[in-house]
């Protein structure tokens, strides 16, 4: 992999995990972006970068991809909670001629889970007695609940299963239960579980960290530049270990 010339957009904990990250892969970081610095985007260092990195604040996020593909740098997104700004910006992205991959997670680990929760739901079609829930455990800091994770994860499981009007926190009858725990300094436990009246299936992904997320945007944003278009890490995953899709 050549070296890249990286901008990181968002310079907190995540930004600065995500810098190490490329660093050890010998990619050069050629511009760091934190709140407040929108003229920064104009500068000629960013408009250098092969790539983009994107952890800000979900307030600030839109308008962070959209100078990026107004300045033509790929960008990988790992902020959650703009999606209500998502159709805008794919159209923004395909009028530009841009190329962006946003995930609510980029671990590989999860990529892969979510793979298995797909698998597992479609296999559920068949065997109605299993009923589905979801638990997810974060640390006090984080804000949003349940994750962006867990979220990606229930709307992927009603779709493969059908049967499903949604997911709640509340649940009513014929929606998914979500429970969303916030424990210490823990990275990011998500568990599927299927029970059934004779036994429960589980699985279970456990960070051990939040270097598994910062490892993930690199190598993504490794396969991102050349590319056109608006993605996902489904469109990675297809690319790279097509046997998981």
């Amino acid at each position: 992999m050549p070296n890249l010339k990286i901008a990181l957009i968002g310079y907190g904990r995540m930004g600065r995990m995500v810098e190490s990250a490329a660093l050890r892969q010998g990619h050069t970081i050629v511009s760091r972006i934190d709140h407040g610095d929108a003229d920064a985007f104009a500068s000629e260092a960013f408009l250098s970068a092969d790539v983009a990195i994107e952890f800000s604040q979900p307030a600030s996020a839109a308008a962070n991809i959209e100078r990026c593909l107004l300045a033509g740098v790929p960008v990988v997104v790992g902020t959650t909670g703009w999606l209500s700004e998502l159709s805008r910006l794919q159209a923004l992205c395909r009028e530009k001629g841009g190329s962006m991959i946003y995930s609510s997670n980029f671990s590989i680990g999860v990529s892969i889970f979510r793979s298995l929760n797909r698998f597992l739901a479609r296999v559920m079609k068949r065997f109605p007695q299993y009923l589905p829930s979801l638990e997810e455990t974060h640390h006090i800091h984080k804000l949003d609940h349940p994750s962006g994770t867990a979220i990606t994860l229930a709307e992927e499981l009603i779709e493969a299963r059908g049967g499903l009007s949604g997911w709640s926190e509340t649940p009513r009858p014929g929606e998914l239960p979500v429970r969303a725990m916030r424990e210490g300094e823990v990275p990011g436990i998500h568990t599927v579980a299927w029970e059934s009246p004779a036994d429960v299936i589980s699985m279970t992904h456990s960070a051990k960290g939040r270097e598994g997320f910062a490892e993930g945007a690199v190598a993504v944003a490794e396969w991102l530049p050349g590319r056109k278009g608006c993605f996902t890490m489904t469109d990675y995953l297809a690319d790279v270990a097509p046997e998981l899709v």
